[in-house]
């Protein structure tokens, strides 16, 4: 059937569907059902709620209270860590005393997924109000989990965010459907990522609720970078939350069509299991890591910054209905500003390095100063990332990133070995011979819980590789800016993050935060680590000056740019010499070209990778 034919099915779809909301007397039958067959909750009956003692929390009240106008106190954490990520996130959520805001883009039912929402469910049966709100593109999916969620306890809400045609589960007709008939409010996705605890201290960052996140993948996982605040900030966070959480695009689970029909099909109470766990030792180790106080403040507390001038910063809900309102892209224009500002040095780390216009002009016009600041650039290569569309962008225009902006870009290797240090702590429980099993794996998970079109099929699955075992993806987004201050948040510095999504994040105003996230991001960028992306060394005079003037035509237009030799590749150090810029005169005696896809089988991601950058610039704002 062809594209012509399928067009007008997928209207009809759409047009049908997109008037389909719940009745209110269905949402009522089944608001009636879930009051009535709720878990009852456990008996508390102390202020706090039975919360466990929590060191982290009183250093948080201490700030707050310490707090004046204009002088405000916080403690900040920067978890670069992927286990001292999630044993924050679990002593965050046995220490609460009042309530949880919880708030991400992905949320899936693996052994974290499952982890933290056991963890916010005992919670909430313990007194606490807790509230998830959820991506629904994204998150959860299965309406038998979601009824049990409703009905798990009345201290605990979910409400899925923009959810396709009022359903939980997005079949890949209603994604065709939704794209055809609604495709600004379709692809507009809520990607903040927010555990707030008591208005008191907040986590935010770039981590989502899936094993890959935190190094418990086994096949392929992401370096991350999250920030646990506590003090005033929170209690911008609170309200940011409250904006989400009320707006019409976030909706409970009784008005989404499936999940009201699966509770009026199924009214007995479903209880909620134990959860079942792939790898329960690891688990339990976490867990007694985050009840261990010794721990806590060996890992959270004793590598903290007290530090004054801390701003959370969110874009309002659904941005793309209300693009001009003055606080709409409150976070975009912000990070473009604090990127504006920079005199010396700006580091940036992004997993798709793909400009907006407004990010072009400013890097451009930084570049054209009399002192330019230096521009020092992480990002994935087409064997670390798992969008190779969105790479095939970046690929595109390298050498506009570097002779227009002056970017100096090391683009991450898939085995890079500070990654692999991190997964061997946070995965010690893991026998060696399991270990070695695990590492000789080679599996490529997709990038999301869901293919192109809503299925759980291959399209996203990262560019096959030479050598097998254990991959790692970049999926951090930092800034630092002259070694003053940093950001650290969801914000990908990319057209999408500019326009279509939401995004959130922190800028923390000290120099001892802003040099450990400087830190935090150079060591990924060392040789063991990172590829260097530098012009390929001249050979012929004449003919190289041709093939550039070819590669600079074809790189200028929307279609057709098949020039294969382009104007920049990627490098490896030789052994014994010193890491150096490319602007180095004696680069090339000590770097060897690689490929400009270094590490990556011949397949038909390498084909699609070529196909993508001689046809989808068109497509580089939604990649």
């Amino acid at each position: 059937m062809s594209i012509r034919s399928i067009f007008p099915i997928l209207l009809l779809l759409a047009l049908t569907l997109q008037g389909c909301t719940v009745p209110r007397q269905q949402v009522r039958r089944a608001d009636a059902i879930v009051a009535a067959t709720t878990l009852p909750s456990l008996d508390c009956d102390r202020a706090d709620h039975c919360a466990a003692p929590s060191a982290v929390l009183q250093a948080a009240d201490l700030a707050l209270a310490g707090s004046a106008a204009g002088k405000p106190q916080h403690v900040v954490t920067l978890l670069a860590d992927s286990e001292d990520a999630l044993a924050a996130r679990i002593h965050l959520i046995q220490a609460a005393r009042r309530s949880i805001d919880v708030q991400t883009y992905i949320w899936d039912q693996d052994d974290v997924g499952q982890l933290v929402l056991d963890q916010l469910v005992q919670a909430a049966r313990r007194g606490v109000r807790v509230r998830i709100l959820a991506d629904q593109l994204f998150s959860f999916g299965d309406v038998a989990l979601l009824d049990r969620l409703a009905r798990a306890d009345r201290h605990l809400t979910v409400k899925l965010y923009n959810p396709t045609f009022h359903d939980a589960d997005t079949s890949p007709a209603e994604f065709a459907a939704g794209i055809v008939c609604c495709f600004m409010k379709f692809n507009q996705r809520m990607h903040n990522k927010l555990l707030l605890v008591d208005d008191t201290v907040g986590i935010t960052g770039g981590r989502n609720y899936q094993d890959r996140y935190f190094n418990w993948d086994g096949d392929f996982d992401y370096v991350d970078r999250d920030v646990m605040i506590g003090g005033p900030a929170a209690h911008d966070m609170a309200a940011s939350f409250a904006l989400f959480w009320n707006h019409k695009r976030s909706v409970p689970l009784e008005a989404l069509r499936d999940v009201n029909r699966y509770i009026l099909a199924h009214p007995a109470a479903p209880g909620w299991p134990a959860p079942q766990f792939r790898r329960p030792a690891r688990v339990a180790k976490l867990e007694r890591e985050a009840q261990d106080p010794a721990w806590i403040q060996e890992h959270l507390l004793d590598p903290a910054f007290h530090t004054g001038q801390v701003e959370f910063f969110s874009d309002l809900p659904a941005k793309t209905d209300a693009p001009t309102r003055k606080h709409a892209l409150d976070f975009t224009h912000h990070v473009m500003q604090l990127v504006a500002s920079a005199r010396h040095e700006v580091l940036l780390q992004t997993p798709y390095l793909v400009m907006s216009h407004r990010a072009q002009k400013i890097f451009k016009s930084m570049h054209r100063r009399a002192d330019p600041p230096r521009i020092r650039v992480s990002t994935n290569s087409l064997a670390s990332t798992d969008a190779f569309a969105v790479y095939a962008m970046s690929y595109k225009h390298r050498k506009r990133y570097l002779r227009k902006y002056g970017f100096e870009i090391q683009e991450m290797k898939p085995h890079a070995a500070s990654a692999e240090e991190d997964y061997a702590l946070a995965n010690d429980d893991l026998p060696p011979a399991a270990a070695a099993t695990a590492r000789a794996r080679r599996r490529f998970p997709g990038a999301e819980t869901r293919g192109l079109f809503g299925s759980r099929g291959s399209s996203n699955r990262p560019a096959p590789l030479i050598e097998s075992g254990l991959r790692f993806g970049l999926h951090a987004k930092s800034i630092v800016v002259d070694d003053s201050f940093a950001m650290v948040g969801s914000h990908n510095f990319d057209p999408r993050s500019d326009h279509f999504n939401t995004e959130a994040g922190v800028i923390v105003h000290d120099r001892g935060f802003a040099n450990a996230v400087r830190t935090s991001i150079l060591r990924l960028t060392g040789p063991q680590n990172a590829w260097v992306i530098a012009p390929r060394k001249p050979v012929v005079p004449v003919l190289t000056d041709v093939n550039q003037m070819i590669g600079d035509l074809s790189e200028k237009l929307p279609l057709f740019d098949f020039w294969p030799y382009r104007y920049a590749t990627s490098y490896e150090i030789k052994p014994g010499c010193t890491p150096m810029t490319p602007s180095d005169p004696a680069f090339f005696s000590c770097y060897e070209p690689v490929g400009d896809f270094p590490g990556v089988a011949l397949s038909f991601k390498l084909i699609y990778t070529r196909l993508i950058t001689a046809f989808g610039s068109a497509g580089s704002g939604i990649l």
